[in-house]
């Protein structure tokens, strides 16, 4: 069996693409669903965010493009297409990519918690819909106490930063008085509310939140002295908003052009600070066309994330060596699980021809023969069937020259009488 992980990420495609790849949480059952079913998959999990959608299964060998084929009729995407932005890592590899990934190493934020929270989630989804069975269960328990380790022993998790923080440095940027500013949340989520505590702490003290959810909107603009608004208010909503931000699990885009429009005409066109983070977009692109509109998307916040990416390179290079040290005793547990398998055929295989030559050595001694002899032809007849295809073995290897083999069998099955000379 091969563990794969299969994925496109912000560094390999474009938003356009990953909002097309991206799982909805109403889909991702269903998807794990079919993807188990597939012939050469054993076991499947999905990680979907903003700006990454991996596949982690174990499969039979070549299940890779299977999984591939999988995905890209999922979301209606030529495979050609996904191809040339996808990645894939097996066995030790896939290992240590999903350690990176739940420790932030692989985030366009470097070392950003938000990573590990949303990973336990897929990995509880997949649990819920049977998608996982002992090795990725294995994997990701593994991975789990690798990332706990990270964070407690270096300071990858120290000044805490993630695209929301990114996304408010970048407004304070933008603002000289950021206490002057009116800011409009759009979503309710873990991002929104990231995105609203660094804005609160940042001086912002005009904050409402827009969510399908009332009592949840409610729930977080409470918490900092905000209002909670519904979806239909947004429009009005936005006449007073300097700074609007948005990330929701919308399918379709939440802010149009015509609605920011006539926002921005009722504002006299006094400039607006927009983000969208998420995927698939809540702001329609063409909304970053109109005059005093700056729109940002997750892509954009590369130069801010930069920065904060030198200065937790440090706690980094730490993390690294632990995750390497994590994906030894991975492969070190896994190679002792296989050995024991091989052992459990082994020890079954030997106990089956002693059964057999037990059974018809009783049977000799029933019938009267000399105990004697029953017991010399049962060793005899022992030893040549438990010999037999080891003998073979041997005798092919040598007429093909392994070496390694033969020296491999004779440390096997030596070893014993050497120490006992």
């Amino acid at each position: 069996m091969t563990l794969l992980a299969l994925g496109i990420n912000h560094r390999t495609a474009a938003i356009e693409v990953r909002e097309r790849v991206a799982f909805g949480p109403s889909q991702l059952t269903t998807a794990l669903t079919e993807l188990r079913a597939l012939p050469r998959v054993r076991e499947a999990a999905v990680l979907s965010t903003c700006n990454r959608t991996e596949l982690y299964c174990i499969t039979e060998a070549d299940g890779e493009q299977d999984v591939l084929d999988w995905l890209s009729r999922f979301h209606a995407l030529p495979t050609e297409e996904l191809t040339r932005c996808a990645y894939h890592y097996v066995d030790g590899d896939a290992a240590r990519h999903l350690m990176r990934v739940a420790v932030g190493l692989d985030s366009m934020v470097l070392g950003e918690p938000q990573i590990l929270g949303q990973l336990k989630d897929a990995y509880q989804v997949a649990r819920e819909a049977q998608g996982l069975g002992g090795e990725l269960e294995r994997l990701f328990q593994h991975t789990f106490a690798v990332a706990k380790q990270v964070r407690t022993e270096t300071g990858i998790g120290e000044n805490p930063v993630s695209v929301a923080y990114a996304a408010v440095s970048l407004a304070s940027r933008i603002f000289d008085d950021l206490s002057r500013a009116s800011a409009l949340l759009i979503g309710a989520g873990e991002t929104i509310e990231l995105v609203a505590r660094h804005l609160h702490e940042a001086g912002v003290r005009k904050l409402s939140v827009a969510n399908r959810t009332r009592e949840r909107a409610s729930h977080l603009a409470g918490s900092l002295g905000g209002v909670a608004i519904s979806l239909d208010e947004i429009p009005e909503a936005l006449e007073g908003a300097d700074i609007v931000i948005s990330s929701t699990a919308a399918p379709l885009p939440i802010l149009g052009k015509g609605m920011v429009e006539r926002a921005l005409k009722r504002r006299r066109h006094r400039p607006v600070f927009m983000v969208d983070i998420a995927v698939p977009r809540d702001i329609e692109p063409e909304v970053g066309d109109l005059s005093d509109i700056f729109l940002y998307t997750v892509d954009d916040l590369q130069e801010v994330i930069e920065e904060n990416r030198r200065h937790r390179q440090v706690a980094a290079d730490q993390a690294e060596a632990l995750i390497e040290h994590g994906v030894n005793h991975w492969h070190h547990e896994r190679r002792i699980r296989s050995a024991g398998e091989v052992i459990r055929d082994v020890r079954s295989h030997g106990e089956r021809l002693r059964d057999e030559a037990q059974q018809q050595a009783l049977e000799r001694l029933a019938r009267g023969e000399d105990a004697e002899k029953v017991v010399r032809r049962l060793a005899h007849q022992l030893t040549n069937r438990l010999l037999h295809q080891p003998t073979l073995a041997l005798r092919s290897a040598a007429a093909e020259e392994r070496q390694e083999l033969l020296e491999a069998a004779s440390e096997l099955l030596l070893s014993d009488a050497e120490q006992g000379h």
